[in-house]
């Protein structure tokens, strides 16, 4: 079963800033999990930060594009994992070891669909997909049927610009971990009392900034859902 590992934490310090020695000690501590979690890890990409960011949302069949950085939150997505796994314990097990988990915090969910990506490279892009937690679909309804075909639709526009994707499971079903002082504490439900919560995303290439606008305010999206599209940080 695949969760995804949502990785949290605050924007702006040095471990954050590519080419510092403190984001080039963040990115050894990443490569060590790696190397120990394995054929666990599905996929995952990290994310620039939302000073990069565009958040796009809809108003009367117009789209509206506002730049970062625009997060109320103390902590913003930062990156992510697909995880391979048993059971939600074992998700856990496995979340509980990302370096995230100490400064910051980690979002563990189910996921409802996943479209397989290779490792990100230049010119990636992601869509993070939000909305109001009352408004999220659940799978196996009638809307989230329709929903299904709206994205189909898309996905099959967007052609092989689209690399990869994740539909989540409803909210309610997030554990959150953090381990402040070096004890892994656990919290049912998502990371945030947010006004809106992270529903699902896409990856996909595009040469440049506007190209990448554009393709993801083609995404289907609720009236009252956004989308925010950063540029994937590549590793080589």
């Amino acid at each position: 079963m695949y969760y995804l590992a949502v990785l949290l934490g605050a924007e702006g310090g040095p471990d954050s800033t590519p080419g510092t020695p403190e984001f080039d000690a963040e990115v050894a501590r990443y490569a060590a999990f790696d190397a120990a979690a394995g054929e666990v890890v599905a996929g995952g990409a990290a994310l620039a930060g939302t000073s990069e960011a565009v958040r796009l949302t809809r108003q009367d069949g117009r789209i509206l594009a506002t730049d970062g950085p625009f997060a109320e939150s103390a902590e913003v997505v930062g990156g992510f994992y697909v995880l391979d796994v048993a059971d939600l314990d074992a998700a856990i097990d496995v979340a509980g070891r990302l370096p995230a988990v100490s400064g910051g915090a980690v979002e563990v969910r189910p996921v409802a669909q996943y479209v397989p990506h290779a490792e990100p490279g230049a010119h990636w892009w992601a869509a993070l997909l939000w909305e109001r937690p009352e408004a999220v679909i659940a799978p196996g309804t009638q809307a989230w049927e329709a929903a299904v075909a709206e994205h189909g639709a898309f996905a099959d526009a967007a052609g092989a610009a689209l690399t990869g994707g994740v539909a989540l499971h409803p909210p309610g079903t997030a554990t959150t971990l953090r381990a402040p002082a070096g004890e892994l504490l656990l919290t049912d439900g998502p990371f945030a009392e947010a006004a809106e919560v992270l529903d699902g995303l896409y990856l996909f290439t595009a040469p440049d900034r506007a190209a990448a606008i554009d393709l993801a305010g083609k995404i289907p999206l609720g009236p009252t859902g956004a989308t925010e599209v950063r540029p994937v940080l590549a590793f080589g």
